[in-house]
């Protein structure tokens, strides 16, 4: 039997056995059949099972709930979409754009309050985001980032700027000339949360079937070696790993994050770090890295950097890459020198997120086919996810509502371009990123190596 809590520090101390639920037993009929037991597919699954109690939602699940990106990531439930607000109101108009935010933002109250009437203990915190700014090319991109949201209406209530002070009180990282503040932001144990809605949704009379790999979806079912799952409407809610599925190569790229965890630290240790809020915290670098304070009095940080594979393939061995661990263990003590020359890590582990090629996620409804989906959270997937959820909800009953008509409703992306170019474009800008930000540490100016990365993904 396969050893799921090995895949993360998250799955492997939960106080609860990990063994699959029955598989498929069989052919049978649904109202929706969902596939993929992560955030999307249960988030979906709640809100339909809560507005029509009578629906029958059949979820499918290849391993776990949890199993993927739901059960490894940071921790941040948070108001991040990867579409930035001008890019937004370019084709939509900016008070949509504007909408789309504030759906976010109420997004994390909304994980929060039914994580409390639930009662899924996931280690819930609102203590938001504080983003540091590490020298002047990080300043500026603060500076900047701050007056983009403020041009488009939102105020220092959603994000505003910090001096080295404020941002040091917060976060007491090496270096910090100032920073960003977001209060929109909760660091959660995202396992206790999957694994909590799973429970929730079970109880409303979802069924899940794990163990059962969905090998094809077409319009009106959802085949498995085991049966069929007949449906008027199918919901593909794999997001990283929606390129195993037939036709679905090029949809998403697959990109892996990984984390490392050091052990509970002492008081003293944390006294000098900050984070007394549980701030979830990063930086205003290239390659993304992030992290939180764990309820148990961990550093959890993850960050970017593992290349992607070839042809979209997603493996288990690619999980742990010693470079990348290697990188943000520096990074780490780069960031906090209490920590010692040799920071300490219990853990270690990735896995990988979905990207869009045109780097936009999505939720819609092919009312012709009956096909449903949402994904491309390009890593900020587990508050978008319960946008994702209640969106589809919607969309499936045929309500009209505020959220149906928010931009990314039935946004269609390109496909990616086929291999070899899109192995040599991702790697390459890899590259360019992370050169951009060692230019950045050096010189303390701003690199334009970055930019030409974001050409090639239309930013």
């Amino acid at each position: 039997m396969t050893d799921y809590r090995h895949l993360s520090y998250w799955l492997s101390g939960l106080d609860e056995p990990l063994t699959p639920r029955p598989g498929l037993p069989g052919d049978t009929d649904a109202d929706v059949a969902i596939v993929g037991a992560g955030y999307t597919g249960l988030w979906t699954a709640y809100y339909l099972a809560r507005a029509d109690p009578t629906l029958r939602v059949v979820v499918l699940e290849r391993e776990i709930a949890g199993y993927g990106a739901s059960g490894r990531n940071g921790g941040w439930c948070s108001a991040l979409f990867p579409t930035s607000l001008p890019a937004l109101a370019r084709p939509h108009g900016r008070d949509r754009a504007v909408a789309m935010q504030r759906a976010m933002h109420e997004t994390v109250h909304e994980v929060g309050r039914v994580a409390a009437a639930e009662g899924i203990d996931c280690d819930w915190r609102a203590g938001g985001t504080v983003t540091l700014a590490r020298g002047e090319a990080q300043l500026q991109r603060a500076r900047a980032e701050v007056a983009q949201a403020h041009a488009h209406g939102l105020t220092d209530d959603d994000l505003r700027l910090l001096d080295a002070g404020e941002a040091a009180a917060r976060c007491n990282a090496e270096g910090v000339r100032g920073g960003t503040y977001t209060p929109h932001c909760a660091a959660v144990h995202p396992a206790k949360l999957v694994r909590g809605l799973a429970r929730a949704v079970e109880r409303r009379g979802v069924r899940i079937h794990e163990g059962t790999a969905v090998t094809a979806l077409r319009p009106g079912a959802a085949v498995t070696a085991a049966g069929v799952v007949r449906a008027p409407v199918v919901v593909r809610a794999t997001e990283g790993y929606t390129p195993g599925l037939p036709g679905r190569r090029r949809t998403v790229a697959p990109v892996y994050s990984l984390m490392v965890t050091t052990p509970p630290l002492p008081e003293q240790t944390w006294a000098r770090i900050g984070l007394a809020a549980r701030e979830t915290f990063s930086d205003h670098r290239h390659v993304i890295v992030y992290g939180q304070r764990t309820a148990d009095g961990r550093l959890a940080f993850g960050g970017r950097g593992a290349p992607y594979h070839y042809a979209s393939r997603v493996r288990p061995d690619f999980d742990r890459e010693p470079r990348v661990f290697a990188a943000l263990r520096r990074a780490l003590g780069e960031l906090f020198p209490v920590l010692g020359p040799d920071v300490p890590v219990t853990h270690a582990w990735g896995g990988p997120l979905g990207v869009a090629r045109d780097w936009a996620a999505s939720a819609g409804l092919d009312r012709r086919t009956g096909l449903a989906w949402a994904g491309g959270y390009v890593g900020d997937g587990v508050g978008t996810s319960n946008l994702a959820g209640r969106t589809l909800a919607d969309l499936i009953r045929g309500v009209e509502s505020d959220l149906t008509a928010l931009p990314w409703v039935g946004h269609r992306s390109p496909r990616w371009e086929p291999e070899p170019l899109r192995w040599l474009a991702m790697n390459a800008g890899l590259r360019l990123m992370s050169s951009a930000d060692r230019t950045e540490h050096r010189t303390h100016r701003p690199s334009r190596r970055a930019d030409l990365f974001n050409r090639f993904l239309g930013h």
